[in-house]
């Protein structure tokens, strides 16, 4: 079976990069029986990929048993896996198969893995390894032959470290990692794939797609897709019903669009229309509410940016005096001055707030952190200053993401990489270190 063929028959579309090294790594691991651990967003077709390991596989002919372990109440989990005997529980009027014992001699695909609670996590190991379970209310020891892809939209690395999900079973699970990148980054298979689609709904639903404009082909494109493929695919059956036959304006496609619904959400925001534009102009409406996602968008900027500048500044008033900060930065920079730094009322400890650097800072010239909220004994020392200092060179100031990268890479290597101890030394929530962690590329 040829690429373009084995794209079609298991809906993995597109032509970008990204698609095609998903596409040679299925090639390469669905012939063997490794477990698979399959990592990316809600929506970016993680079933479809299963689905295609399998349809590959030497089990093709068996069962592939789907289990969204994340849509399972705790409390019949273990049963729905692993089945039950009669008797077991109230409602136990029959013995039953669990989907493991569904799955023998085929696959089965675990969707939403760090779901599970500890305790099933401990018998999924088990059956991982030997293929041996007990069902619920059973000592008879039973065993199955199955094949286990499974995934997850979480970074269970993160869960790990947390104790929500045990570090053995990840090792286990993480035997051959695919990951699915989000819609917004195959930008190039947005159009391609909207097209499809939009024609599959319009020849379901007798309708004609008369096509889109210039101005909404950028906004498909543009816009970040939260919902990723599932809300691509969403969007195009919504066209194709209730805008049949019509020929789709930017106007139109925004009625659709979810995430626009989110203003202030940078994350969910499409490409702002040129107001310069001879389709804009008269538009005095639309050019208001664009205006209002930027200002809503910069106000969201502003406070990242002053968190961050509280973080840095938070370190290095913990480790360097008054004077040594001063001999860092240009004669341009707004500093406290002498008195400022030795102004009685911080003396007793207290935090005060520097409007003109926009951060918090420690007025005493001594290097204990214990007294900046959220640097509890940090000491990065003379190699930190050395460090921190080579960033100073010719007098320039780093930018706010290099002193924010640095300083996260210091706070994760003090704490051995624990992400819980460093967001609470850096003075950040996890969501954000995670979120930063991300954007320099920094959990490996």
């Amino acid at each position: 079976m040829d690429v373009k063929a084995f794209q079609e028959k298991y809906g993995l579309l597109g032509d970008s990069p990204e698609i095609k090294q998903i596409i040679t790594k299925i090639g390469q691991v669905a012939p063997t029986d490794i477990t698979i651990l399959l990592q990316g967003e809600t929506g970016v077709g993680k079933d479809v990929t299963a689905r295609a390991i399998h349809g590959l596989s030497e089990r093709k002919k068996k069962n592939l048993v789907i289990v969204n372990c994340g849509a399972i109440p705790e409390g019949i989990i273990e049963s729905e896996l692993f089945g039950h005997e009669k008797g077991a529980f109230t409602g136990a009027h029959d013995a039953r198969e669990g989907y493991f014992e569904k799955a023998h001699q085929g696959t089965i695909f675990l969707d939403e893995i760090g779901d599970t609670p500890k305790n099933v996590q401990v018998k999924l190991l088990r059956v991982l390894e030997s293929g041996e379970f007990f069902r619920v209310g059973s000592s008879e020891l039973k065993t199955t032959n199955v094949r286990v892809i499974a995934a997850t939209n979480k970074n269970l690395w993160n869960h790990v470290q947390d104790g929500s999900f045990r570090e053995d079973l990840y090792y286990r699970l993480d035997t051959v990692k695919i990951k699915l990148p989000p819609l917004r980054e195959r930008k190039d298979d947005i159009i391609p794939l909207f097209r499809k689609f939009v024609s599959e709904y319009a020849a379901k639903y007798d309708s004609v797609f008369q096509g889109f404009a210039d101005d909404a082909r950028q906004l498909l494109i543009s816009y970040r897709w939260p919902g990723n493929i599932r809300e691509l695919r969403n969007v195009a059956e919504q066209l194709a019903v209730l805008e049949k036959s019509n020929f789709i304006t930017v106007d139109i496609l925004k009625k659709y669009l979810k995430g626009r619904q989110h203003e202030g959400n940078p994350d969910n925001l499409p490409a702002l229309r040129d107001p310069l534009h001879k389709d804009n102009r008269s538009d005095s409406d639309s050019d208001s509410r664009d205006r209002e996602l930027i200002y809503r968008a910069l106000i969201d900027l502003k406070a990242e940016v002053n968190d961050m500048k509280k973080m840095l500044a938070g370190l290095v008033y913990s480790n360097f005096t008054g004077k040594e900060i001063r001999g860092m930065l240009p004669a341009n920079v707004n500093m406290p001055s002498e008195e400022q730094f030795n102004n009685k009322e911080e003396s007793r400890g207290t935090v005060q707030s520097d409007i003109s650097l926009g951060v918090n800072r420690r007025g005493d010239d001594s290097n204990s952190a214990s007294e900046i909220p959220g640097n509890d004994a940090i000491d990065y020392s003379e190699e930190f200053k050395t460090e921190f200092e080579s960033m100073l060179d010719d007098g320039d100031v780093p930018s706010i993401e290099d002193a924010e990268k640095f300083l996260i890479e210091r706070a994760l290597t003090k704490y051995s990489g624990n992400r819980r101890k460093a967001s609470e030394a850096l003075g950040v929530s996890e969501r954000t270190l995670y979120r930063k962690l991300d954007q320099y590329g920094l959990h490996e």
